[in-house]
């Protein structure tokens, strides 16, 4: 039994198949991940459309017998030009399609949905440093997705609240050490705990804190320094690559440009 369907969907990534054609990995807002053939030489019309990061309309032939997924059209609504002009983002987004696929978009494929492409095309808007913070922000919202995101409110031994009030850059009182066996910080009074990982300034985890509680337009307002930055990039790398159990290529081959 064949059939025809169409859904909203995001290119992730393609991989050769055969001489002429490739398997396309998308991901949509119902089902996931999902893949289909595109099939047709470098003369097809549809090899410049189903390109990396590019979302729209798929249109797909269903072979259910064969269980394969022809892809007949694909109606492109929005694209990345800027992406041609600055590794930084095509790796970022790469490494947030790799995330999408090995975490199986978190069981939430349309939260997922919504958080990826809210990722490219916020970096289309912006400049490289506006796009790293973006892809900070992603990571920290994807690991709420995927339950494993640390309060960052108050300290998980003695329950003390980070916060003094109103959201700034001078809310948080004390530094805050990652617990890994806790999954959650604790303030300067009780790290004395062996198994710390990451030692967080204020200005880091009050921007995680914002990019929890305040909305995503209150956030993008905050500014903060280069090494407040990379702080954050590297406690979340290492807690994004944690939680997928296994190391991420994109972070392996992105070094240097992540």
């Amino acid at each position: 039994m064949s059939r025809n369907n169409s859904m909203e969907a995001t290119v992730l990534s393609l991989k050769q198949s055969g001489e002429n054609n490739r398997s396309v990995c998308f991901l949509t807002p119902d089902q996931g991940i999902i893949y289909g053939t595109l099939f047709g030489g470098p003369k097809s019309k549809l090899k410049s459309l189903v390109s990396p990061f590019n979302k729209g309309t798929l249109y797909l032939y269903t072979d259910e017998t064969k269980k394969t997924s022809k892809i007949t059209d694909f109606d492109v609504k929005s694209f990345h030009l800027s992406f041609r002009e600055n590794l930084f983002k095509t790796w970022a987004a790469n490494l947030g399609a790799e995330i999408l696929i090995k975490t199986k978009c978190a069981g939430s494929p349309s939260q997922a949905f919504v958080l990826y492409n809210g990722l490219l095309d916020g970096m289309e808007l912006c400049d490289e440093n506006d796009s790293r913070l973006g892809l900070i922000r992603f990571l920290w919202r994807y690991m709420w997705l995927l339950g494993i995101k640390p309060d960052t409110s108050e300290c998980r031994q003695c329950g003390k609240s980070f916060l003094t009030g109103k959201l700034t850059t001078d809310t948080i009182k004390y530094k805050a050490a990652y617990i890994e066996s806790e999954n959650g910080f604790v303030c300067e009074e009780c790290t004395s705990m062996s198994d710390k990982r990451f030692v967080l300034s204020r200005p880091s985890i009050t921007y995680l804190e914002a990019v929890s509680v305040l909305s995503p337009r209150e956030v993008r307002s905050i500014v903060i320094s280069g090494q407040t930055l990379i702080e954050l990039k590297d406690f979340c790398y290492w807690l994004i690559e944690n939680a997928c159990s296994s190391s991420l290529l994109s972070l392996q081959s992105g070094i240097g440009i992540l």
